[in-house]
């Protein structure tokens, strides 16, 4: 067992840091070190023996795909180790969506409409613009909201004549914050509902309540620090030369379908505790639905899945089984009950701060995989409930990862998006808005945690 240990500890720290470097596509990463989970650790490491073949089963977790249970839930027992095959064919659905609106024009529209609600002016599109971020990357991936959010932005910054750096900047932020609220709304809530069976309504009444009063104060910061910058700029033109909202529309018909499309999808995400759907049934449907009901587009939508992405997903979980396979999870979550000392507050700010701190630096997916199980046996040991606990580890990872440009996945691509319009955004710029920002909110959620869930501790 130690050399298995051995192996599956130098995996994922060699995994980690090419990730970071990302010196080579994040999927190849993944999908090559989970190849060398399954020889070294579950082969060598278990001296190719019946335990090999039973840790390589429970990894690739296939059987679970093929049972009732995973896609209607009610009195189920799947298998809560291995690879996430709900989480990933759930993001796969949502990613077909996602696709279909777009091709109709609805982020675009959607943008457009809001800023002609406010007459064009830069402050009020500004706050409004951070609404719009926050409230769609409750339902939408954030990656893909700020694809299109960064994009309108830079175009009415050249009609309005204003830099939009920081109006991108806030964005992400809010985007991040916003999918911190609900199941569907980050790739960390996703893989923590999905593992340990929480429902959308789970996260909005938990990390919703906090993400709600994290955006208040998040608003005020932003306006207060951009104020200024966007008072002086902009231009008086005249309103009338505006591209229309309508004018986004590629297809009237397709656009109506998509919206009834989106409807379902929300009201099926906040109703599946009680029809008791996985959110595996949830997102093949949507999916199946969608490629319906495009015509001769289907081929187009399958072909702009994020494969990669996706393919990502499977090697990390498998990297990941690795070390709960061989103990190394458990052994991470005596050591922080040690250092807690079985004090909870203590224990709640560790799971907090750490998943902030890390998911800062490196992608806040592996580590909301790495920390499940390492939360699950903490529950067991400290006594602390284990819900409890992954709204700690929720709102770490994904407010955590705002503070820097390659904390989550949205800030890439916003930063992207800005560069390519001639609108590059240094780290010290990044990080002098985004870091202050986010320190802000984790002090704000921490100590909210730790009078709502720890009062009688």
């Amino acid at each position: 067992m130690l050399l298995a240990q051995i192996f599956a500890v130098i995996i994922f720290l060699v995994m980690f840091t090419l990730i970071i470097t990302e010196k080579f596509e994040r999927h190849q990463v993944t999908l090559v070190c989970g190849a060398l989970t399954l020889i070294c650790v579950f082969g060598i490491g278990f001296g190719f023996s019946s335990k090999s073949v039973l840790a390589i089963s429970e990894t690739l977790n296939i059987k679970d795909v093929f049972s009732l249970g995973f896609w209607y839930t009610k009195n189920a027992h799947l298998s809560s180790k291995g690879i996430d095959w709900a989480t990933i064919l759930f993001i796969a659905g949502m990613m077909v969506m996602v696709e279909g609106m777009a091709r109709v024009g609805f982020f675009r529209w959607l943008c457009m409409r809001l800023a002609k609600a406010v007459n064009y002016k830069v402050i009020p599109i500004f706050i409004t613009f951070m609404l719009l971020s926050a409230v769609l990357s409750m339902f939408i991936d954030s990656i893909t909201v700020i694809l299109f959010l960064a994009a309108v932005t830079v175009e009415l910054s050249f009609l309005l004549d204003f830099n939009p750096i920081s109006m991108i900047l806030a964005e992400i932020f809010c985007a991040n914050l916003g999918g911190s609220s609900t199941m569907c709304g980050d790739p960390p809530n996703i893989i923590i509902g999905s593992k340990l069976g929480y429902t959308f309504m789970d996260f909005l009444c938990n990390t919703g309540i906090i993400a709600l009063i994290g955006l208040i104060f998040t608003l005020a910061y932003f306006y207060f620090i951009c104020r200024k910058e966007f008072s002086q700029h902009g231009r008086k033109i005249d309103r009338r030369t505006f591209p229309r909202p309508e004018s986004a529309i590629t297809d009237k018909t397709g656009f109506f379908i998509s919206c009834i499309i989106f409807a379902c999808a929300i009201i099926l995400l906040i109703t599946h505790a009680q029809t008791h759907l996985s959110v595996a049934a949830i997102g093949v449907f949507i999916a199946f639905v969608t490629l319906v009901t495009s015509g001769k587009y289907i081929i187009m939508l399958i072909k702009n899945i994020d494969y990669k992405t996706l393919l990502f997903f499977v090697g990390l979980f498998i990297v990941v089984g690795g070390l709960e396979q061989t103990g190394i999870l458990e052994l991470i979550a005596n050591l922080i009950e040690k250092t807690s000392a079985g004090n909870p507050y203590v224990l709640i700010a560790i799971i907090i701060w750490v998943s902030a701190i890390a998911s800062a630096f490196i992608d806040n997916i592996p580590f909301a995989a790495t920390m499940i199980p390492v939360i699950q046996s903490l529950a067991v040991t400290s006594g602390i409930p284990l819900a409890t606990m992954s709204w700690a580890l929720s709102i770490g990872t994904d407010i955590g990862g705002s503070a820097t440009p390659i904390g989550a996945s949205a800030n890439v691509v916003g930063t992207s998006v800005s560069a390519k319009a001639g609108y590059s955004i240094s780290w010290a710029r990044y990080c002098k808005i985004s870091v202050p920002a986010t320190v802000m909110v984790i002090v704000i959620s921490t100590i909210y945690m730790f009078i709502v869930y720890l009062p009688a501790k």
